[in-house]
């Protein structure tokens, strides 16, 4: 039986202090109020004395309510019994369902142990050409969606969510407005993809705590269905949100604070989440696909400027487009080599060609006469946005790739491309 405290030192915000012995860092506690029960969580240790973040905020708490130390760390409940289920940042049920508790695992583990690791050579398919076609997204990689508030970047998640080629779905939303939680609910729901989906959500109105444990909730039940040998997709909306509940939870702690007001604990933070992304040699894998919203568009700001030291390349979302500059998958060389031999060339061909007409954009804003082959670049970038750039293309990549070629053919004469002449005699449209 553990022992319940029923004195409490102070009550400062969310953050209650007790004195106890024999407890640990990161351990739970049940506090009892007049209310009900709340879940709590030792987050500093100073001798015997011991601070505890409570999940549901300290409104109403009393000095002398109740706290009992749980003796483990917090735990959720692993079984295919959790595909079509929605769970709050407790991990308790959000969809009026049954509780579960049978199976529990720790959540916040290690990463794997490279040994068990094999190097990513697998593709995922979206079906959304800018991914598939010029930045391929690869099994086992970790990815930021790099955004600015406004963009259309949930909705991008979710048709990832039903269109990637996954056994599971593992969402976890951070901060999210109540109608984008249920846009999630609902497009995933007629989608049909729900019932491979597990949604861990924490909303704008729920307690800041929660919020932190969104990420290791999702992968923690991500790693176990890898280890039954399923190939799982982890979307993380957004780490942006997940950063500010850490340094709202560092200011009350008083921590000293590093660039601008984050704990200085920001980088392995973050990089202890995003690590978790594997492919195991004789299993499953985890792949991260996660939003970061960049305050202001600011690429520096911190949460961005340190995401992009530890994941592997980065998608831009602007203007309802994923960006073909600055955007990149630095393992996309893995897998586009495997997937027909036009890949590589007319992917490049494209961008270069698509280059090009941004510099015409420029000249014809300008006043500069346009030349015939201004004209064709002009032609060229307007079919290329349309039918490549535009979020709402849902094809196959090699539905894609054709599409590419009659761009390039509607636009340009063969000998335009720069591309290598048995490609065109193989792939060039006949007629």
């Amino acid at each position: 039986m553990n022992k319940v405290y029923s004195k409490i030192e102070s009550i400062n915000g969310s953050v209650i202090t007790v004195r106890a012995k024999g407890v640990k860092l990161n351990e739970l506690a049940e506090i009892t109020t007049r209310f009900g029960k709340s879940l709590a969580e030792v987050n500093k240790i100073d001798g015997d004395l011991v601070s505890l973040q409570v999940f549901a905020g300290g409104r109403g708490v009393a000095t002398n309510d109740q706290i009992r130390f749980l003796g483990h760390d917090m735990r959720v409940s692993f079984s295919d019994n959790l595909l079509g289920r929605i769970f709050n940042g407790s991990a308790e049920p959000r969809d009026h369902g049954p509780s579960l508790a049978e199976n529990l695992v720790p959540i916040g583990g290690p990463s794997v142990n490279p040994a068990k690791r094999i190097n990513p050579n697998r593709m995922m398919r979206t079906n959304i050409p800018m991914i598939d076609v010029f930045n391929t997204l690869v099994v086992s990689q970790k990815i930021p969606i790099f955004s600015i508030s406004g963009e259309p970047y949930n909705q991008l998640l979710a048709r990832i969510a039903m269109q990637a080629q996954a056994d599971v779905i593992v969402l976890g939303g951070m901060g999210l407005k109540y109608d984008d939680y249920l846009y999630f609910k609902n497009t995933l729901e007629e989608g049909g993809a729900l019932s491979k989906t597990v949604m861990f959500v924490h909303t704008s109105a729920d307690p800041t705590v929660e919020c932190i444990k969104i990420p290791d909730l999702s992968l923690a039940v991500a790693e176990q269905f890898a280890l039954q040998g399923k190939d799982v997709l982890v979307l993380l909306t957004d780490m942006t949100n997940f950063a500010d509940s850490m340094k709202e939870i560092a200011i009350t702690q008083e921590q000293v604070p590093s660039n601008r007001g984050y704990p200085g604990d920001l980088y392995s933070q973050l990089a202890s989440r995003y690590e978790k992304a594997v492919d195991f040699a004789d299993q499953g894998s985890i792949t991260v696909l996660a939003v970061t919203t960049m305050p202001g568009d600011d690429v520096t700001h911190p949460v961005p400027d340190n995401t992009g030291y530890i994941t592997e390349g980065q998608y831009y979302l602007k203007g309802g487009r994923i960006e073909p500059f600055g955007s990149l998958s630095r393992l996309k060389q893995q897998v586009n080599s495997k997937t027909r031999k036009d890949h590589r060339a007319l992917m490049d061909a494209m961008i270069r060609l698509y280059a090009q007409y941004k510099d015409t954009l420029e000249k014809k804003s300008m006043g500069f006469n346009m030349s015939a082959w201004d004209e064709k670049l002009l032609k060229y970038g307007e079919m290329f946005e349309a039918q490549m750039m535009d979020l709402s293309v849902n094809i196959p990549l090699e539905e894609a790739l054709d599409n590419g070629w009659k761009i390039l053919a509607n636009c340009f004469d063969k000998q335009e491309t720069g591309l290598k002449t048995e490609l065109i005699d193989t792939f060039w449209p006949k007629n």
